[in-house]
């Protein structure tokens, strides 16, 4: 029996969301893949916004569980922008945990336990995301949105 999950990453003042029917194996079916971006002025009120959008697109789909990318180290020096993109994963997270069950997942894990490839090798690979997924069009730059709902399929 297939469950609706949805796979979801914050980038910069961007959310990515694959929703996606998920079953124990076999490819992931796509139902959608969206990106979007915080709005413009007062980052109070586009994070209400945001939150407002991410619970009902939850609530409205029927969505079972939410899976979001933790953030990872900085290899640099912190600067805003990064603060930024952490304070709207927050928001993504409470939001996704205010509707459905919620899980984090992080990069370094996924790599370290989803198969023999890191994440990345993965994310570049057509063939393989071929092979995954059926239904609707998954973009490239949404691959790690649906890499968290393979490795959190996984682990079950």
């Amino acid at each position: 029996m297939a469950n609706r999950w949805v796979g979801i990453t914050v980038s910069g003042d961007k959310v990515t969301l694959v929703d996606a029917d998920i079953t124990d194996s076999g490819p992931i079916v796509l139902l959608a893949d969206q990106s979007w971006n915080l709005q413009k002025g007062d980052r109070a009120d586009a994070y209400h916004v945001m939150y407002q959008q991410i619970s009902d697109y939850l609530t409205e789909n029927g969505i079972k569980r939410a899976i979001v990318k933790k953030s990872a180290l900085s290899t640099g020096s912190t600067k805003l922008s990064h603060l930024n993109a952490a304070e709207l994963r927050g928001v993504v997270i409470a939001a996704s945990a205010a509707a459905v069950k919620t899980r984090m997942i992080a990069k370094a894990h996924m790599s370290r336990t989803f198969g023999s490839r890191k994440v990345d090798e993965y994310v570049a690979d057509d063939d393989f995301w071929t092979a995954e997924t059926t239904g609707a069009t998954l973009r490239k730059g949404s691959r790690e949105a649906a890499m968290v709902l393979l490795a959190a399929r996984n682990e079950q």
